[in-house]
Order: structure tokens, then C-alpha cells, then sequence
């Protein structure tokens, strides 16, 4: 320590420099906490180290929900897991802990427009970024327009690489992909290079026996098919439109609440 400057103050500089922003920010009043507690050097070390865990852990979770373009409105909070049938929302629960991106299993999830497929992997998604995990969420045509530009631009390889540092790469409404046979073949060499090496959630409108549509021949179909399904959790939400049930809820209120109209007669 030199000579002009106080303890503090070295303490400080050395804080700064070892990139310790919560330990500088908090250390002194957790001292004050642990002299009055009459805590062990050891103990009043372990809390300023735990804060300083808990802000990084908080810095990185936000850091990779923003990096996710996961919707922050579609939250697991938002989702009404009463609406699903008791087997499927069992399934859901499993999902949560978010071991299947360890095991490079995908999650596919068919249903009607409106049951809540698109919200519900959202939610999944920011779960496993709670967690730490790298997601990256994209509806299925803008990724595939992407895609398209790269391969135009001779950096296909390169956009699939830096899809691939993310554990889990949620594609939404693969079923409006339905457009010419180049966007078909740069979304099946995604997911041929994402086959064992990475997690794909997916929603669709369209049942696997209509892929055809989108893939264009029956062997790209089945092969696309049968490289996502081989480790895969499949989800069927046959329910009814979620926007159309809230739609008529608030009708039924603002009609409950409106005023009653009067025909008294007025006063002679």
C-alpha cells in the first residue's frame, strides 16, 4: 500500500482492477453487517463473493435473453398450463428442468393457430436461459430468408456455425415455409447440421403427413422428418384459440359492466 493513499482506497483500485464491480459496491456494508453479527473473516468472505456471483449470474442471464429475441411476454408466468390436457402439460413440467438440451433431443409441438404453441416454447426457451442455456428464437421464414442471403452471399457455412452456439434454436411456424425449393434446402441443411449436435423446438400448424408441402419431394420430406423425431419430445395442442377465448371474455365483461338503460318516463 503506498504511503498517500488509505486502505480503502487501495482496496479500491484493486477491486477495479480485478473486475469485481459488486464486491466494490457492497463490501463495505456487508462489513458493517458482519461486525455487528460478530461473523469469522470466512464467513463475511463468502457473502461478498456470493453477491458478486449472484449480479454476474444476473448480468449473464439478461445479457443472453436479450441475445435469445425470445419474446419477454411470453413467459412461463403468462401461460395457463390449466388449459392443457393432463398428460401434455406432465410433459411440459419434464421439459423445465431443461435436461433434454444436454441430450440433443428436439421438442415439436403441432396444434391448431391460436392454442398457444408459439408461447408456450417461449416459455420453455426463457426457462433454459434462466438456467444459463444459449437459446436463440427466430420465426421459421425470417430465419430461412436469412439463410437464403447467406448462401447468395457465399457464407452459408458461416450463419450455420453461429446458429450452432446455441444449445437450443427455436423455429416458430414451420408451417408457412412454403415457398420455393432453394429456402427449402437451406432449412433442411440446418437441421442435418444441427442432427445430434444441437436442440430444434418447433411449432407447426401442419401434421407431418402435409411436410411435404414445405420440403417439396417425399425423400427430403422423410428425411427432415426422421433427423428430428430420432430424440424428440412431440406435443399435440389441439385446443382452442386462446385469442379467440380471451376475445369473447372481454366482450362478456364489457357487456356485464355497460349501463343499464332506463325508460322511465319524466316527470309531468
Amino acid at each position: 500500500m503506498s504511503k498517500q493513499e488509505s486502505p480503502d482506497a487501495e482496496l479500491l483500485t484493486c477491486l477495479k482492477e480485478l473486475h469485481l464491480p459488486a464486491v466494490r459496491e457492497g463490501y463495505q456494508e456487508l462489513a458493517a453487517s458482519a461486525r455487528r453479527e460478530e461473523l469469522s473473516y470466512e464467513a463475511y468472505l463468502l457473502e461478498v463473493v456470493q453477491r458478486e456471483c449472484q449480479v454476474r449470474r444476473q448480468h449473464r442471464m439478461e445479457r443472453l435473453l436479450r441475445e435469445s429475441r425470445l419474446p419477454v411476454d411470453k413467459s412461463l408466468e403468462a401461460f395457463d398450463l390449466k388449459r392443457l390436457p393432463g398428460k401434455v402439460a406432465a410433459v411440459v413440467r419434464t421439459l423445465l428442468d431443461g435436461s433434454f438440451v444436454e441430450r440433443k433431443e428436439n421438442v415439436l409441438v403441432f396444434g391448431t393457430p391460436g392454442a398457444g404453441k408459439s408461447h408456450l416454447l417461449c416459455a420453455i426457451g426463457q426457462e433454459l436461459v434462466r438456467a444459463g442455456r444459449t437459446v436463440y428464437f427466430s420465426s421459421t421464414n425470417l430465419l430461412v430468408q436469412e439463410l437464403l442471403l447467406a448462401k447468395r452471399e457465399l457464407r452459408l457455412p458461416k450463419a450455420i456455425k453461429r446458429l450452432s452456439r446455441y444449445a437450443a434454436l427455436v423455429l416458430d411456424d414451420l408451417g408457412y415455409v412454403q415457398q420455393d425449393r432453394q429456402e427449402m434446402e437451406v432449412l433442411f441443411t440446418l437441421l442435418a447440421e444441427r442432427y445430434e449436435r444441437g436442440s430444434v423446438l418447433i411449432t407447426s400448424n401442419l401434421p407431418f403427413s402435409k411436410w411435404e408441402l414445405i420440403f417439396k419431394d417425399a425423400m427430403t420430406t422423410a428425411a427432415a422428418i426422421d433427423r428430428l423425431v430420432h430424440h424428440s419430445v412431440i406435443l399435440e395442442l389441439n385446443l382452442p384459440s386462446y385469442r379467440v377465448e380471451q376475445a369473447k371474455k372481454s366482450k362478456s365483461a364489457a357487456t356485464s359492466t355497460a349501463p343499464a338503460e332506463t325508460s322511465a318516463a319524466a316527470p309531468k
